[in-house]
C-alpha cells in the first residue's frame, strides 16, 4: 500500500486543502481517500495539522499551521484567539461566517433526510457586545487567580481581561469582582465560576458567584455587591442553591412595547440585538389562532407578544419553577388576562390539554430538541401550523423527519445569527400540514 493510502495514525503530520466546513467550527480535508476533522480550519484554507484522533471512518487532527489562507481569513480582533474555546470563527469575515452557517444548517438537515432547497432568509448580528448572558470560570494557580473562559479542547482555562462578546459594563464587572477577591486568598479554592446576566439596555446586571461555600457562609459575601457595578448580587452555593444578597435578582427587557423581568436563573434569549427580529419572525409566521401554544415558554418571550397580538388564548408552558414565576409576573404586569402560564413537563401539559379546533404552536426546545414523544404529541393535535426555533440543527433535521412523517412539513426557513463568530447556529422554521 503506498504512503498516500495507508491508514492514519495518531501523530502523523498530514497537509491538504479544507474542501468543506462543517458543524463545531470544523474543516473537512481529505488525505489519502481518508476524511480529516481539523478544528478552526476554513474552507480554502491549506493547512498542516497533526492526527490526534483515529475513528473507523475518519481522524481529528490539531491545526499546526495555515500554509495557504482562504480569501476569507482576516487577523482575529481578539488578543485571545485561538487559545480560547469561544469564538471558532472570529479569524473569518463576518460575511463568509454566515455563508458557512447556512452551508452548515443546509448539509445537517439534509444529512438527517430533511434537505431543504428552498431559500434561507438571514438575519446578521453586530459581533461586539452583543451577549446579555455569560458564565466565566475561576481557576488559582502559581499565587494568583484568573477568570475567564476554557481553553479549545481542554479543561484549562484562558484568564482574559476583556471578552468581545460582552459590554464593557459586564467585562468591567468581571474585572472588579476578581481584583475584589484576589485580596481573599482563603476563598479561591472555594470559587468555581461567575454568572452575569444584563438588561438588553444595559441598564441593569446582575452577578452570581458559584462557588462550594455552604449556605451559612453566603452572607458573609455580601459586601462584594459594592466591588462592582450591579444592581444584584447573589451566591450559589456547594447545594446549588441560590442566596440573593443585593439589591432584585432579575432585569427588565423590553419586547414590541411589552415588560418582560428576567430572573438570574431562568433562560432567555443572549443576542441583545436580534431579540425583537426574532419575536417578529415568530408572530410573523404564525398566524392568529383561537388558541396558541408556546412550549418551553421560559419567561414569555413569544408567549406575551402573542397574547397582545391575537383575540384567542395563548397557553405557555415551562417546567422551570422560576421561568414559570416571571412568566405569570409577566402576564400579570403586562395585563394579559389571555395567557395562561402552566408550569410542566412539556409532554405531561400537552396528555393534560385537550386540542383546539384551530391551533398553533411555537417549540422553543433546548439543544436535545423535542424527540419522538412531543413530536407525535404536537402533530396529532393537528395545529395550523407550528413554528420550531432551534439552536442545533443536527436535533432540528432529526425532529423535522419526524414531523414530516405525520404530515407536518416546513414552508420556511430562517437563520439568526444569535451568536456571532460561534459555531452556533439558531433556525427559525414554520411547518404546516401537507
Amino acid at each position: 500500500m503506498s504512503e498516500e493510502r495507508r491508514a492514519l495514525r495518531v501523530g502523523d503530520a498530514v497537509e491538504a486543502v479544507v474542501e468543506k466546513a462543517v458543524y463545531r467550527g470544523r474543516g473537512l480535508v481529505r488525505v489519502g481517500g481518508q476524511v480529516v476533522f481539523v478544528p478552526r480550519a476554513h474552507l480554502g484554507d491549506r493547512v498542516r495539522a497533526r492526527v490526534r484522533e483515529v475513528h473507523a471512518g475518519w481522524a481529528e487532527a490539531v491545526l499546526e499551521e495555515v500554509v495557504g489562507a482562504s480569501a476569507s481569513r482576516r487577523t482575529s480582533p481578539c488578543p485571545y484567539v485561538p487559545r480560547c474555546g469561544g469564538c471558532v470563527y472570529q479569524d473569518l469575515a463576518y460575511d463568509a461566517q454566515l455563508d458557512v452557517k447556512e452551508g452548515v444548517l443546509r448539509e445537517s438537515l439534509g444529512r438527517a433526510g430533511a434537505p431543504w432547497r428552498g431559500p434561507i432568509e438571514r438575519h446578521p448580528s453586530p459581533e461586539r457586545g452583543w451577549r446579555l448572558r455569560a458564565g466565566l470560570h475561576f481557576a488559582a494557580a502559581g499565587g494568583s487567580l484568573a477568570l475567564g473562559l476554557r481553553q479549545e479542547g481542554s479543561r484549562r482555562l484562558v484568564d482574559i481581561d476583556e471578552c468581545l462578546q460582552l459590554s464593557e459594563g459586564l467585562n468591567e464587572t468581571a474585572r472588579r469582582l476578581r481584583r475584589a477577591l484576589e485580596r481573599e486568598p482563603s476563598l479561591w479554592p472555594r470559587l468555581r465560576g461567575l454568572d452575569l446576566l444584563e438588561a438588553p439596555d444595559g441598564g441593569a446586571r446582575l452577578a452570581t458567584l458559584v462557588t462550594s461555600l455552604r449556605p451559612h457562609e453566603a452572607p458573609r459575601l455580601a459586601p462584594l455587591a459594592s466591588a462592582a457595578p450591579v444592581s444584584g448580587f447573589g451566591i450559589e452555593t456547594g447545594d446549588r442553591r441560590l442566596h440573593w444578597l443585593h439589591g432584585p435578582p432579575h432585569v427588565e427587557a423590553r419586547v414590541r412595547g411589552l415588560g418582560l423581568r428576567v430572573h438570574a436563573r431562568s433562560f432567555f434569549q443572549s443576542n441583545r440585538f436580534l431579540l425583537g427580529p426574532l419575536v417578529d419572525a415568530v408572530l410573523d409566521l404564525l398566524p392568529a389562532a383561537e388558541r396558541s401554544l408556546d412550549l418551553y415558554a421560559g419567561v414569555g418571550l413569544f408567549a406575551l407578544p402573542l397574547a397582545a397580538r391575537d383575540g384567542g388564548e395563548v397557553v405557555a408552558v415551562e417546567q422551570s419553577g422560576v421561568a414559570a414565576a416571571c412568566a405569570r409576573e409577566n402576564a400579570r404586569r403586562n395585563r394579559l388576562g389571555r395567557l395562561r402560564v402552566v408550569r410542566s413537563d412539556v409532554g405531561e401539559a400537552l396528555r393534560r390539554t385537550g386540542p383546539a379546533p384551530d391551533e398553533t404552536v411555537v417549540v422553543d426546545p433546548p439543544r436535545t430538541g423535542l424527540g419522538p414523544e412531543v413530536v407525535d404529541l404536537v402533530s396529532a393535535r393537528r395545529p395550523t401550523a407550528v413554528v420550531y426555533v432551534s439552536c442545533d440543527p443536527a436535533t432540528l433535521g432529526r425532529d423535522l423527519v419526524r414531523f414530516a412523517e405525520r404530515g407536518l412539513r416546513p414552508d420556511t426557513v430562517r437563520l439568526f445569527d444569535l451568536f456571532p463568530d460561534t459555531f452556533h447556529v439558531e433556525t427559525v422554521v414554520r411547518l404546516r400540514p401537507s
